[in-house]
């Protein structure tokens, strides 16, 4: 079969659906165990998570129209909930943070945190998009596709774990990651719109940050136990390959189709980094509880 410009062949496709709906089946909630979101209607989220999750992923197999574009709307919406409650905890912060302004590295953390919870609502608007068949934008059906998968593991899990190692490892290395991850990602997603040229801008700048955040990753995971070591290991060396295939194919360079791709990169990334690096989160049990700004004296983030 031959491939339009962002056409996908059947098989890929299916990739494409599988990868998705594993993303907010699997990566989200792995992710949400990771951090502590206070709120009684993020509570209500978190627990009902899967339940709202299942029929959008289902939707994915089942004929575009209004009836999958009405099983994908309270995926959205309780995205949509998670990130409102984790801008009302920090929005405050920056105005007073122990009577001081916040910090490069606060700043690169609070950034790449709200760039992860950001992530599942482009993905869920451009899947209600897709599902009911209208071109957001003017984005082809397939673009649409590829946008839920992509920002659930590029906008989701790699800026959750870009925040979760500043707070962890605090120094120069992490918050440059912490800034990196999530301004690349909404480099690239300005660039869809700005040109070519900003799109590979925005590739280096994701692939610098996922790079950097690797190789502190590599040396922080020495002393825990073997599949939990191993587990790091795998998230750190499959976006060190998998993301020079990100640059070859925003370069304009000759690459892979965008078939291919998905079953290359996509899929490393999403099994190889995303799924190892959150499973090994888990494990270590190195999660970030955000603290209410009510507390008194209490700190920015306290580790788990």
């Amino acid at each position: 079969m031959v491939e339009g410009l962002h056409g996908l062949i059947p098989w890929a496709h299916a990739i494409v659906v599988l990868l998705a709906g594993a993303g907010m089946l699997v990566i989200v909630p792995l992710g949400l165990s990771l951090v502590a979101v206070p709120g009684p209607g993020v509570a209500v989220v978190r627990r009902w998570w899967v339940v709202v999750a299942l029929p959008a992923a289902v939707s994915l197999w089942l004929p575009r129209g209004l009836v999958t574009a009405t099983m994908a709307l309270p995926y959205v919406t309780a995205a949509a909930v998670l990130l409102t409650g984790a801008v009302m905890e920090i929005a405050p912060r920056g105005q007073d943070r122990a009577g001081r302004a916040p910090g490069v590295r606060e700043m690169g953390f609070d950034l790449a945190l709200l760039t992860a919870l950001a992530g599942p609502v482009i993905a869920g608007s451009a899947l209600v998009a897709e599902r009911a068949g209208y071109r957001l934008f003017g984005f082809g059906l397939d673009t649409l596709a590829l946008t839920v998968a992509h920002f659930h593991y590029a906008g989701f899990a790699a800026a959750l774990v870009a925040a979760l190692l500043v707070d962890r490892k605090p120094g120069p290395v992490t918050t440059a990651a912490a800034w990196c991850v999530p301004g690349g990602t909404l480099i690239v997603l300005i660039g869809y719109f700005a040109g070519d040229a900003v799109q590979l801008a925005g590739a280096a700048v994701l692939t610098l940050g996922m790079w950097l955040t690797g190789w502190v990753t590599w040396h922080q995971a020495r002393p825990l136990d073997l599949v939990t070591r191993v587990l790091f290991r795998v998230g750190t060396v499959v976006p060190a390959a998998t993301m020079v295939l990100a640059l070859d194919w925003a370069s304009g360079l000759p690459h892979l189709p965008v078939s291919w791709m998905v079953a290359t990169h996509g899929v490393a990334n999403a099994l190889g980094f995303a799924l190892c690096s959150l499973l090994a989160w888990r494990r270590a049990a190195w999660g970030v509880v955000l603290v209410p700004p009510t507390s008194p004296g209490a700190p920015v983030a306290s580790r788990a």
